[in-house]
């Protein structure tokens, strides 16, 4: 246990990793505010992070392991040890590797984006399972995966060279990225001009030179459109395209079938301002793109990442000051989900394939089963049943699309386990339920997936019987027999990882951090990490693998031009947002940030809301072909009049456990749909762009 008066550590309550200082008394935490000093986020703090010390000690939080002892649901439980909860688990799990084999047995990681995420996976792949169930196919993989294919490495804005442009796509920085966000508005202060495109006019676009308002799910014809002007006005950056790219001979052909004439009538905005935004992203160089899971929500979601990274090579500003650039890894084990971390190859490949996403025919570099697969292996068991599922700071239903069937999915199940902080509507139909520990009960490496660096997560409190994840892992890789995989303690885990570095963790508390070092231009000597060596404007590993090798858009389902019947009955188009006070669908119950927030809410347009009869804050119901909802409505401009955008994420823990916290009355994915088509790489899901209607409720 650390005794100082002020600690510095990392927030873990999202993925950003920022430095804060934790104040102490008497040995007990009673401030936390952001350290100025903190290499990445140099002060920043969200109200997530402010509100640490409300999560920590909130009435609420799990404090020691339960058994339920009525039906799912009920909210009926035992107080069990640990070792009984560790028993009954690891009896559960071998039975059913025993029975049907450990491909029966689903790992379900949520959105920690720790080094618990990593240590699931070595967990997963020690057991002898391939069904690792992940939200990556909407949340950075389809970016990194793109990325990686195309030129090798995943970008970073450089802001410290003062880039002429900033893009921010898809990517509402201000409410989920607080440093990036800061980063940003510096840049402006000094004179960096900024477009934004987004289908919501968020607190950027009001001071972005350009701001385009497409219309959701069209991301891909919108970058196709851009590429377009790009090389048909000679935009291009020559020298970097002749010496460093193959492909673009074939993108120029390719690029001719999306012209801004035709890209308009996808994505509502003119031809003229496509071109303008084009020349406004070649001609203001450097120049970076922020971009965001906005763009991985759709069927398109690979291929838009794609196109994006082909616009930051075709214009040069990758790996220049100012723009787009790759930097070295801190020397960590865990760097980049390291094989040698995560037992990746300790897992047959012939095993791998037999993952219940198989028959998808996804990517093969992707090693994450997405959600939607796990509810069709458990209700049709295709193409074999699930029987019994860890579920690790995840609340699939309200995170899963199609939310009523993942509720007879859960249900279904022979055995299910969640470890979570706090009782949720997912915990709620657990046969045994964990408590785990937040980041401020233990220590651990953060180590940022968007961000190379890493940074000394300290302990500063404890509080019931509440273990960290990576401690409930250990001891229950021990009751499995699989103890030679792990350590006897976190400590030996974390001195391991930080054996490349030739520091203990002791040693790496006073160091505070590790960063890696931006990389300009090192492409000059040693090319570009992807097959030719050189930017693939063109993939022969996508064409081999039997994907598109270049962008194509497919309109997404229940859109106006793919579904207009349908379109009829539900004329508006439906997206969502997070709020900055909510990590997905955590942090309901923490007094500040739900004061600061009270009630889901749904943007609609003045005119729009005229029509139908709605007036501001009354509650309104939004209904899809799978369900309705009910919100309160926001009358504002910031949005299109035929777009509405709902709140996502929402249960209600004041409502309690009858019926299971109120999961079903605003969440927004019992409207979308868990059914094909997904994106053909990944498997993602269509989430935004979908066809609803919205009627005035009693």
């Amino acid at each position: 246990m650390i005794s100082d008066q002020q600690v510095k550590t990392v927030c873990g309550f999202c993925m950003a990793g920022c430095g804060v200082i934790v104040h102490l008394e008497d040995g007990k935490p009673i401030a936390i505010v952001g350290d100025p000093e903190n290499p990445k986020t140099h002060g920043a703090i969200c109200p997530k992070g402010l509100a640490s010390l409300e999560y920590l000690s909130h009435p609420d939080r799990l404090k020691y392991p339960l058994r339920r002892v009525g039906e799912r649901g009920q909210g009926k439980w035992q107080r069990i040890t640990w070792e009984e909860a560790l028993d009954t688990t690891a009896d559960a799990l071998l039975k059913a590797k025993n029975d049907y084999g450990a491909e029966s047995v689903a790992i379900i990681r949520g959105a920690a984006k720790g080094l618990q995420d990593n240590y699931l996976l070595r967990f997963a792949n020690a057991f002898g399972t391939p069904n690792i169930v992940s939200p990556a196919s909407v949340c950075f993989v389809p970016r990194a995966l793109a990325s990686r294919i195309t030129y090798g490495f995943y970008a970073i804005a450089d802001y410290e060279h003062s880039p002429a442009c900033v893009v921010v796509w898809g990517s509402n920085v201000a409410e989920t990225n607080i440093d990036e966000y800061e980063y940003t508005i510096r840049a402006l202060d000094k004179g960096t001009r900024l477009m934004v495109i987004d289908p919501i006019e968020i607190g950027l676009a009001k001071r972005a030179d350009l701001w385009l308002q497409l219309r959701p799910g069209s991301d891909l014809a919108l970058a196709l459109g851009m590429i377009s002007t790009i090389v048909s006005e000679s935009l291009f950056d020559k020298a970097f395209v002749d010496n460093w790219a193959v492909g673009f001979d074939k993108l120029r052909t390719h690029i001719q079938d999306y012209p801004p004439e035709k890209v308009e009538k996808i994505t509502w905005i003119d031809a003229e301002t496509i071109r303008k935004a084009a020349r406004f992203y070649a001609l203001n160089k450097p120049a970076c793109i922020q971009w965001g899971n906005g763009i991985e929500h759709n069927v398109n979601s690979f291929q838009t990442a794609r196109a994006i990274c082909i616009l930051r090579a075709i214009t040069g500003n990758l790996s220049v000051p100012g723009g787009d650039l790759q930097m070295s890894s801190p020397p960590l084990l865990i760097t980049k989900n390291a094989p040698e971390f995560t037992l990746q190859n300790e897992l047959p490949a012939d095993v791998r394939k037999q993952n219940i996403s198989a028959s998808d025919k996804l990517i093969p570099i992707n090693f994450f089963v997405p959600s939607q697969t796990i509810i069709r292996a458990i209700m049709g068991e295709d193409p074999y049943p699930i029987h019994v599922a860890y579920i690790q700071g995840a609340n699939p239903l309200l995170s899963y699309p199609n939310a009523q069937e993942v509720y007879k999915a859960l249900q279904k199940l022979d055995f299910l386990v969640v470890a979570d902080m706090f009782m949720t509507p997912t915990a709620a139909l657990a046969d045994i339920v964990l408590p785990t520990a937040s980041y401020l009960e233990f220590d651990s490496i953060a180590a940022p997936a968007s961000y190379p660096i890493a940074q000394a997560q300290q302990k500063v409190a404890e509080i019931g019987e509440c273990w960290s994840d990576l401690k409930i892992i250990n001891q229950l890789a021990n009751k499995l027999g699989l103890g030679k995989y792990f350590w006897d303690n976190e400590e030996q885990c974390l001195d391991d990882i930080l054996q490349p570095a030739g520091l203990t963790f002791e040693e790496f508390r006073k160091a505070g951090a590790i960063s890696g070092s931006k990389q300009f231009q090192n492409y000059e000597q040693n090319g570009f990490a992807t097959p030719s060596g050189k930017v693939e404007l063109y993939s022969s590993q996508l064409e081999q693998w039997g994907f598109d090798p270049l962008p194509i858009y497919y309109e997404p389902p229940e859109a106006p031009y793919s579904a207009p019947e349908l379109a009829k009955e539900y004329p508006l188009i439906l997206t969502s947002c997070k709020s900055v006070y909510f990590r997905h669908s955590s942090g309901h119950q923490v007094a500040s940030l739900r004061g600061s927030y009270p009630e889901p809410v749904i943007n609609i347009h003045p005119e729009t809301a005229s029509k139908l009869g709605i007036k501001g804050d009354d509650w309104v119901y939004i209904e899809t072909k799978r369900g309705r909802i009910r919100q309160k409505a926001n009358l504002t401009t910031i949005v299109d009049p035929r777009v509405v955008v709902a709140d996502y994420g929402w249960w209600f823990p004041e409502k309690g456990v009858s019926n299971l916290y109120g999961w079903v009355e605003s969440n927004v994915n019992i409207l979308t749909d868990d059914k094909p088509p997904y994106s053909r790489e990944i498997g993602s899901a269509n989430l935004r762009g979908i066809l609803c209607k919205v009627y005035k409720g009693s």
